[in-house]
């Protein structure tokens, strides 16, 4: 795996030498554009606006347009030398609580690998935020921007998630007209919801629209007619109670499929890239898994 990025987490006066790995990958199957007479690829040629010219990679530079039509050439040596040490490394600002920001806030994620001879000062970093349950916030000078950061701590490691800033945020409408729900609508709710919880396993969640347009895919190379996908059968609930009773009904006849149901984006519930509660709700499933097992057992028991 390609290392993205190579920096220093400053610690106060500890500097932890560092390689970022990205954490995630795109498993997205994409499309070419093509002409529709030939089927030949389309193509996208760069050209000089002045003279017409093609022009190669190394014919581009990087300008910025002062007034109109006029710019000022800015080179990559130009730009790391207003660079600071001090901007060149992560440093800690100070520490919170993970389930003090809100998931809006997070945007790539990466995995932080310690360098030769800063494993011990990782290490003391990692334990220490693993205690106390906090994370790190963090900045530093990627590419043409100050970049927020937060460390955040795992069982196995430590993730590092890029943010944005508050102004980067829009505006999310604070009002809407709020519903009337009385205590029994909210206890059914409250009931479908314990009949659906179970540990999050990532193994069990696969991106079936993406398997259904690869054989899409060979299906036409192969020739084969397309069928439609079934219809599904709509049910006869009228109501939102009706709802609610159809929903806990089928999800104590199929345990097994509790997983794939209601299912949103993954990540903890106090928001986060993909972290869980810095360790704690990795071992809180591990237990109610555990829990669950022993239940089920002693079921068995008794019924032999």
């Amino acid at each position: 795996m390609a290392v993205t990025h190579k920096t220093m987490i400053s610690f106060g006066l500890v500097a932890i030498p560092i390689s970022m790995y990205t954490a995630t990958r795109d498993n997205d199957i994409h499309f070419n554009q093509l002409h529709k007479e030939d089927n030949a690829r389309i193509r996208y040629k760069k050209t000089c606006g002045h003279c017409g010219k093609e022009l190669a990679p190394d014919d581009i530079v990087r300008g910025f347009e002062y007034d109109k039509g006029h710019y000022v050439v800015i080179t990559d040596g130009e730009i790391e030398k207003i660079k600071t040490e001090k901007e060149k490394s992560i440093q800690i600002l100070h520490f919170a609580q993970l389930n003090e920001i809100s998931p809006v806030y997070y945007d790539k994620t990466y995995q932080a690998i310690p360098e030769p001879g800063g494993e011990k000062a990782f290490q003391l970093l990692h334990a220490a935020l693993m205690d106390e349950q906090k994370i790190a916030i963090g900045k530093t000078v990627i590419g043409t921007r100050d970049t927020l950061m937060a460390i955040i701590p795992r069982e196995d490691g430590m993730l590092i998630s890029t943010m944005f800033y508050e102004d980067e945020i829009k505006e999310i409408p604070k009002t809407y007209n709020k519903a009337e729900i009385n205590e029994t609508e909210l206890k059914m709710a409250k009931t479908l919801i314990n009949a659906m919880d179970t540990p999050f396993d990532p193994s069990k969640y696969k991106d079936e629209y993406q398997e259904k347009l690869r054989k899409l895919i060979e299906d036409k190379i192969a020739g084969k007619e397309i069928v439609s996908a079934k219809k599904e059968e709509k049910g006869n609930v009228i109501s939102l109670m009706d709802a609610l009773k159809a929903s806990i009904e089928r999800a104590k006849n199929k345990p097994e499929d509790k997983t794939a149901e209601g299912v949103k984006e993954n990540g903890p519930d106090t928001g986060g890239p993909d972290t869980g509660d810095t360790g704690t709700a990795e071992r809180n499933n591990k237990k109610k898994a555990e829990s669950k097992g022993e239940k089920t057992r002693a079921k068995e028991r008794k019924r032999a």
